[in-house]
């Protein structure tokens, strides 16, 4: 059996989207993906990437996928990768896919002069965190996960022509 990993390009959208529909399926979240695959091949591969996209592949065929972004840390004064998804189908579990994607993704972000490499698993996916914890990774305890989206992100947003010298 021969593990693989390999950048993702555009000619990948409907593979990435599949795998998307797929973990989102997996995370009992299926009824909350609403992308568009135009708009997700632009925002990954145009001329403004916000993302980037690895490919897990067991044998020559795709079974799994990372995406993951930049963020920074003004306490270290570094960037680190933070991982939005990462998923790897029912069948190609139990290989090291899973933990191929996150030994690429270190690599890079060592590679990067990354501080950290970070995500968040939802508190149910037991497997998920076992997994991770054999890994070295640590449960964040005291951080808890804040979101504004949708029309709160619209509202908050319409507020900051609002807000003057007065903030």
């Amino acid at each position: 059996m021969t593990i693989s990993i390999r950048p993702a390009t555009r000619s990948d959208i409907p593979l990435i989207a599949s795998l998307i529909r797929a973990l989102a399926e997996y995370e009992k979240l299926a009824h909350a993906v609403r992308f568009d695959e135009a708009v997700l091949a632009e925002k990954l591969f145009g001329a403004r990437p916000y993302a980037e996209v690895v490919i897990g592949e067991v044998d020559g065929a795709a079974q799994g996928f990372a995406l993951f972004f930049h963020n920074f840390s003004t306490f270290e004064g570094k960037p680190g990768i933070y991982l939005e998804d990462l998923f790897v189908q029912p069948e190609a579990r139990g290989v090291g896919l899973g933990k191929a994607l996150l030994a690429h993704l270190a690599a890079l972000a060592v590679e990067r002069d990354c501080a950290r490499l970070e995500w968040s698993v939802l508190d149910w996916n037991a497997p998920a965190i076992g997994f991770y914890k054999s890994l070295g990774a640590q449960l964040m305890d005291e951080w808890t996960g804040m979101r504004v989206d949708g029309a709160a992100l619209h509202q908050l947003g319409a507020q900051a022509g609002n807000l003057g010298a007065n903030a």
